[in-house]
């Protein structure tokens, strides 16, 4: 009988998965998938659809384990962690740091224990890949006591960037061993500056709505924006919070909507300034990052937006000529590799993420290693 892995990326109406078998120390992906247009109340039907579905497919073979993607893991959980209830109480207190994706990784949870409590469960964090920053990285300009209670940087998309840091140890390994900028360019959208495959500094911070301009989220903002809104418009709780995480970004900015390739293809002038705002503000975090590191030798590009639009590659590289990028038009194009022209001393790579595979293998290691 051979193990298998589950692993669930559960967000507000959609539920992505993958089958993963776990021998002879390897994981062989089974199969991908995704259900979509699910709320709330089919939660719980759908998961159990899924697990009846996965043992089907498995055979004789044994669910061992369902591995999560957990948004949040605050300042404790610095590495995988079996679910229990101890787990979860604490899991549930950071919701309100991660509320477009905490609850409904933290519903599958729930879900998946009750279909089938036999099945050990694993959280893996966004945020711990980015544990280990310097100390000045991760603090606000807060009293302490604020910091006490954690309020401080955290940082996302560590799984991304994990397996980011990985894949380039295989496909670049002086690059992978020196000062790389990925920037993992989504729906929701950050850079990170990686040094011999650790974190060194990142864009997102306290929640995953600083940093970059995104497809719905407005990014890094003055705080007296939000005193603004509050006092002068009464703009507050609830209301605020759709506005920053929903209706902001390259939506509000375009009137027009949250997608980069209709935008790209839009003559509406409102499109094309959404547009030149989101490239502007990937360029000056990258000098910043740069920065952090003392210096960049590498930018690698990934997630949605990363991976499929070239343009948006190109637009970002024609204003880096300062840090030594020059982009191979042909290779940008095709897509997918090296995509630095033989002039360029900036190594720019194009490639596709993978936050299943280490949701799979971190799960395989605390679950069937032990």
């Amino acid at each position: 009988m051979t193990d298998a892995i589950l692993t669930l990326n559960a967000g507000s109406s959609s539920l992505k998965f993958s089958l993963f078998e776990a021998s002879g120390g390897g994981l062989t992906r089974l199969a991908d998938g995704e259900l979509a247009d699910i709320g709330d109340q089919d939660r719980a039907a759908s998961l159990d659809r899924l697990l009846n579905w996965a043992d089907a497919h498995l055979g004789g073979d044994r669910l061992a384990a369902v591995g999560h993607r957990i948004v949040h893991g605050g300042a404790e959980f610095t590495r995988p962690a079996r679910l229990d209830a101890a787990v979860m109480a604490k899991l549930e207190a950071l919701s309100p740091l991660a509320p477009l994706h905490q609850p409904h990784n933290l519903a599958a949870v729930r879900a998946v224990a009750k279909a089938r409590p036999d099945v050990a469960q694993v959280g893996c964090f966004d945020t711990a890949f980015h544990h280990g920053h310097a100390a000045e990285v991760d603090r606000f300009g807060l009293p302490r006591e604020w910091e006490a209670r954690g309020v401080r940087r955290y940082g996302f998309h560590g799984l991304s960037y994990d397996f980011i840091a990985g894949r380039m140890r295989e496909l670049d390994p002086a690059l992978a061993a020196g000062r790389m900028i990925v920037a993992h360019l989504g729906a929701g959208a950050s850079l990170c500056a990686i040094r011999d495959g650790r974190s060194v500094d990142t864009t997102m911070g306290f929640s995953a709505l600083d940093g970059l301009v995104m497809a719905t989220r407005c990014g890094a903002l003055d705080p007296g924006v939000i005193l603004y809104l509050g006092a002068s418009h009464g703009i507050a709780g609830p209301a605020l919070e759709d506005l920053l995480y929903r209706r902001s970004g390259l939506l509000g900015v375009s009137g027009i909507s949250d997608d980069m390739k209709l935008l790209l293809a839009s003559d509406d002038p409102a499109a094309a300034e959404a547009v030149e705002l989101y490239v502007f503000r990937i360029v000056r975090e990258i000098g910043a990052l740069a920065a952090s590191m003392g210096g960049v030798d590498g930018l690698v590009f990934t997630a949605g937006v990363g991976e499929h639009a070239p343009a948006i590659r190109q637009r970002v590289c024609a204003r880096l000529g300062w840090l030594g990028a020059s982009l191979d038009a042909a290779a940008n194009a095709r897509g997918g590799g090296r995509i630095s022209g033989a002039s360029g001393r900036l190594a720019l790579w194009a490639i596709p993420t993978d936050e299943e595979q280490v949701i799979a293998r971190q799960t395989r290691d605390l679950v069937l290693a032990a």
